[in-house]
């Protein structure tokens, strides 16, 4: 699932043709390409903050402040990985290509909009917030590494193959 068959009907490749062509012309790919690493920049220094305050017990508002941050960039690159989708894919979200991260990014995005229902609501205790944060950090990661892989692959399907001369 989420891969276009080729001429022999063997799933193969990422992108048809007319995809492809899409995807490389509309701005919303730089656009991703560009959040994506600023998203990884405020993921990590909101981590090292978190861990900080589990470890010493100072800088819970600045920990809040960079979660908050980590969920708002989370936001973008969602709302505009959204936009791309519906260019490249002709749907919002869950177009074949990318069903299985579309769905995973679900629980990224209710893990942090849980954290900022709890924090905002007073739901939950400064630890219980951090547990929660780092729950949506591990999600994060793993969609991550989906999103990664999905672009190695773009990127091998990208490169020319040779066939070896007899």
């Amino acid at each position: 699932m989420g891969l276009h068959s080729n001429q022999t009907g063997s799933a193969t490749t990422l992108y048809t043709a007319e995809q492809r062509r899409r995807r490389d012309a509309t701005p919303w790919t730089v656009v991703q390409g560009v959040l994506a690493p600023v998203q990884l920049v405020v993921f990590a220094a909101s981590l090292a903050l978190i861990l900080r305050y589990l470890v010493t017990g100072s800088g819970l508002e600045v920990a809040h402040a960079s979660i908050v941050a980590k969920t708002l960039t989370l936001y973008a690159i969602m709302i505009t990985g959204s936009i791309w989708e519906k260019v490249v894919f002709g749907k919002y979200l869950f177009a074949e290509a990318f069903f299985w991260e579309d769905v995973f990014s679900m629980l990224v995005l209710a893990l942090h909009t849980a954290y900022l229902a709890c924090l905002w609501g007073g739901w939950l205790a400064a630890g219980e917030l951090m547990a929660l944060a780092l729950a949506a950090y591990a999600t994060y990661l793993i969609n991550a590494g989906q999103f990664l892989l999905k672009l190695r692959m773009a990127r091998l399907e990208a490169t020319p193959t040779t066939e070896a001369l007899p």
